[in-house]
């Protein structure tokens, strides 16, 4: 059998094909089989040979989009044009605008439901992601444009509170309950001084929460 020259390629092709399946039947509904039918000239064995588990194709699927994420921060952080609370609020409207991620978590969000798997995002939301947000936080307070004295606590709450306490999953809301959570929301950042939400990042953080609860406004 020849060897494959490109298995970067291969591996691209069954990342792909696995987060198209993810989207379009869910995580726990899609089977290796399903991915090897979708890309019609591998086997399983290929499948396999490049990734143990249909849960490392999305381990890979969620590093990659993890990377993506710190690549825009770090894009960010960059810009010499924009306060600390420009660059916040800009994070965030990506954040909650990236449809590729909303798709993402929307197909794999049941995993959530299993106690290993939660208590593995737990950890992360609470001891890892903050430090996604603290360092444009830290500019805000030394520009003078988010003049809080809690910038640790606020990366805490927006890495906490945007995934969990706003997902309907772990707490169910309608519609109207979602608004008035995210606008509680606001309320509570505004009042340690983090000003991250005008009205329009309000409505779009709204929709990004509403479209992972399969509602539409």
């Amino acid at each position: 059998m020849a060897r494959n020259a490109h298995p970067e390629v291969t591996e691209q092709r069954i990342l792909e094909a696995a987060r198209d399946l993810f989207i379009e039947k869910g995580y726990e509904k899609t089977t290796i089989q399903n991915i090897v039918d979708r890309l019609g000239d591998l086997s399983k064995g290929a499948i396999y040979h490049h990734f143990a588990s249909k849960e490392a194709i999305l381990d890979r699927l969620n590093g990659t989009d993890w990377n993506h994420s710190q690549d825009i921060r770090d894009q960010i952080m960059a810009r010499t044009d924009l306060t600390g609370l420009e660059r916040l609020r800009a994070l965030f409207r990506l954040a909650v605008g990236d449809t590729e991620h909303s798709k993402l978590n929307q197909a794999t969000m049941p995993m959530l439901d299993d106690p290993v798997c939660l208590a593995s995002n737990m950890h992360f939301w609470a001891a890892e992601l903050p430090d996604h947000w603290l360092p444009i936080i830290e500019q805000g307070v030394a520009d003078g444009s988010i003049p809080t004295e809690y910038p640790r606590e606020a990366a805490e709450l927006i890495a906490l509170l945007t995934n969990y306490w706003l997902l309907p999953m772990f707490y169910p809301a309608s519609p109207a309950e979602l608004r008035h959570r995210v606008r509680c929301f606001a309320v509570m950042m505004d009042a340690i001084n983090v000003p991250v939400f005008d009205e329009e990042l309000i409505n779009q953080t709204i929709d990004f929460y509403l479209s992972l609860n399969g509602s539409l406004n």
